[in-house]
């Protein structure tokens, strides 16, 4: 049977090591060897795809290259900050807690024991955009139903689209309103009124009210202090945020401001002032003035900057668009001025203390001294004289018990002009206190030129000098306790800590005028302060205002400084009532006996307890022995004659009592009275104006610096 040979279609393909067809192979050649010239058909395709896999090759390359340096280098600095050169652990901070009060920029204001006098709180303001509001009448209109006090003309311009000045820039900011409560804030949002906009600010509160207004002072509407204490320490309330602790008791606040608001209101007066202060480190408890005002809302003061454009970036100045502040009143009626620190004063009577001290300190007079007060002394067109006068010749105890003007006049001039007036710039009577307010007042006093005999005489019984009340019982202070002249404070001191002062008078005066203002409450004038047990000491004094044409008759200044209790002084009191008018409790007087003494009494009654004070009332007569001294003392046998202030015969004569006047008891007959026929010894003749006598005017206005220099 033959092979038929397979179809071309069916035949199996050569092999691949077979020659290619119609070539022979050579003799002797193994079959399976490949010839190197052999050709290989390879499509595009696969060229195509052998370039991509060499490009994704080195592509792959590299990355790995890459990948490995990463990965060198990560290793390397471990390797540094494990092994080489390993870092110490960090301490953290423990996550602190968050703290619920409010962050505010100032901080509070307190009194000695830790109450609040001022502290401040988160509120929200309301401002407008103008360029967000398209009908501003309309705005205004739908904004007036939440806050109708708001002036509808003012605000209408307020919102109304416009440019800063001059320039081509648009203002975007406009304030519209305070310290708004929750309640309206939520109201003005639900109007959906677009353009107006909230933002926290804070807004200082003063959680006493009226008390001690005046020595806290005020803040303006961008939180710096104005007035006050919050002006004095403006950079340390804004920088530190420890509560700044005041001098002040706000317990005594409230006596000092009870007694004299009551003292005003008996006697009709137009205003009045008080100071209670620590005798030995003259840290002021309480200081009052009156009329005075709520701190929290002290009349429209913020009200009184101009209203100003401003970008919230910008200084803000504007203030609530309300109607214009009113027209301030007169300053002797004005709330906002402050009579204990600038309020200017005659002090009166009461400057008989520091005539006395003087006299006594320096040696001129002693104790058993006497003075010509029967008969006026007459200077030029001046007289001269006392008010309800014994008219006789008095010792010294009987100048200050019976307040003779005569008896201090003569005292004064003892010493003479020129030394007088370096006791009073001594006493710190001719300065301005360094206290930690800025309203301050310097006194007004002849200058060292035009300070004269009669000035000398007249100032002796505080006429023809005008000083603030806080002068008054800071002198009266250094004189009660020991002689040592402190400034005033409102800054509380460390606790058994003594201050730094100025010794200005001797102990031993210091000691006798203790007794001799106990004596001048106990039998003088000052009977209405005295409080059984407390042995307070003081001296009134009543002083006639000034006008435009000399002495007014009927307006005065009643008034009280002391100290208690004088056995171991520890506070000093001075109360004021600006214009009393007779009442028919007084018997139609209105002088600081019945005026000023009661309502000193009525205010240590009332402290005295609060500062831990028990009254001594067990031991009444023994106390009172050791501060007694009496109104005539007699010289003891081998004391020096101290220089005689007026000539004097040897016995009185007969018939000289003045009518009316009671027996002269035996210790008075042994003081000697001038004839009627001799004068006083001849004063040296000046040439003091007319006016050296009425230099004490009201109270001067203030301006950026104070008062007018002397």
């Amino acid at each position: 049977m033959n092979h038929i040979p397979p179809p071309e279609e069916l035949r199996l393909p050569p092999s691949p090591h077979a020659p290619p067809a119609g070539r022979i192979r050579p003799a002797g050649m193994v079959s399976e060897r490949v010839d190197s010239r052999a050709l290989v058909r390879v499509s595009a395709p696969d060229l195509a795809r052998r370039a991509q896999l060499e490009t994704t090759r080195g592509r792959l390359l590299l990355a790995a290259a890459g990948f490995g340096l990463l990965f060198g280098a990560v290793g390397l600095k471990l390797s540094i900050a494990t092994l080489i050169d390993p870092q110490q652990p960090k301490l953290r901070a423990a996550a602190r807690v968050p703290d619920l009060t409010p962050s505010v920029g100032r901080a509070a204001i307190t009194d000695r024991n830790g109450e609040v006098l001022a502290v401040s709180l988160q509120v929200t303001e309301l401002y407008a955009n103008p360029q967000e509001i398209n009908d501003p009448v309309e705005a205004a209109d739908k904004l007036l139903r939440v806050l109708p006090s708001l002036d509808r003309e003012r605000l209408i311009a307020r919102i109304t689209q416009r440019t800063v000045g001059d320039s081509d820039r648009p203002v975007q900011f406009a304030y519209i309103a305070r310290n708004l409560p929750p309640r309206t804030q939520q109201a003005i949002n639900d109007l959906g009124i677009p353009g107006f906009h909230f933002r926290a600010a804070e807004r200082r509160f003063y959680p006493q009210g009226r008390e001690a207004a005046h020595v806290l002072g005020q803040v303006d509407v961008d939180g710096h202090g104005i007035a006050g204490v919050e002006k004095h320490f403006d950079e340390r309330l804004r920088t530190d945020h420890a509560p700044l602790k005041l001098s002040i008791d706000v317990r005594v606040q409230v006596a000092l401001r009870d007694a004299v608001e009551k003292a005003i209101t008996d006697f009709n007066g137009i205003g009045g002032a008080g100071v209670l202060m620590d005798i030995n480190t003259a840290e002021v408890l309480a200081m009052v003035s009156l009329p005075d005002y709520d701190a929290s809302d002290p009349g429209g003061l913020q009200q009184r900057a101009a209203a100003t454009e401003a970008t919230p970036a910008s200084p803000i100045r504007q203030v609530a668009l309300h109607a214009p502040a009113p027209k301030a009143p007169r300053q002797d009626t004005d709330p906002h001025f402050n009579r204990a620190t600038v309020g200017l004063y005659e002090p009166g009577s009461t400057f008989k203390l520091l005539t006395a001290s003087m006299a006594l300190d320096s040696g001129a007079a002693n104790i058993w001294s006497t003075f010509d007060a029967s008969r006026p002394i007459h200077y030029g067109r001046f007289t001269i004289s006392d008010y309800k006068g014994k008219n006789r010749v008095l010792v010294l105890p009987e100048v200050l018990a019976y307040s003779s003007n005569l008896g201090a006049a003569h005292m004064a001039l003892l010493l003479g002009p020129q030394k007088h007036r370096e006791f009073m710039g001594r006493m710190g009577l001719l300065n301005r206190l360094q206290v930690e307010v800025p309203e301050t007042a310097r006194p007004m006093a002849p200058s060292a030129n035009s300070w004269r005999d009669i000035n000398t005489m007249t100032i002796a019984f505080g006429h023809g000098i005008s000083v603030t009340p806080l002068h008054v019982v800071t002198a009266i202070s250094a004189v009660a306790n020991g002689g040592v002249l402190h400034q005033p404070t409102l800054l509380a001191q460390p606790d058994g800590l003594p201050r730094e002062g100025t010794r200005v008078l001797s102990e031993k005066t210091s000691e006798t005028m203790r007794k001799l203002m106990r004596l001048v409450v106990t039998d003088g004038s000052g009977k209405g302060a005295d409080i059984p047990g407390y042995f307070v000491g003081g001296k009134t004094g009543t002083a006639e205002k000034n006008g435009p044409h000399g002495y007014i008759k009927d307006k005065r200044v009643a008034a009280f400084v002391g100290a208690f209790p004088m056995n171991a002084p520890r506070y000093a009191i001075y109360v004021m009532v600006d214009e009393p008018k007779p009442n028919a409790k007084s018997h139609g007087y209105a002088t600081a006996g019945w005026v000023a003494a009661p309502a000193a009494g009525s205010v240590i009654s009332r402290v005295a307890p609060i500062l831990g004070m028990v009254p001594e009332t067990e031991k009444i007569p023994q106390i009172q022995q050791t501060i007694s001294i009496p109104l005539q003392p007699g010289r003891p046998p081998a004391a020096p004659r101290a220089p005689a202030a007026s000539p004097a015969p040897a016995a009185p004569p007969r018939g000289n009592t003045p009518a009316g006047a009671p027996p002269a008891s035996p210790l008075q007959q042994q003081v000697p009275v001038p004839p009627a026929g001799l004068q006083p010894p001849a004063l040296r003749r000046t040439e003091a104006p007319a006016a050296s006598l009425r230099l004490a005017a009201a109270p001067a206005s203030i301006d950026g610096s104070g008062l007018a220099p002397e």
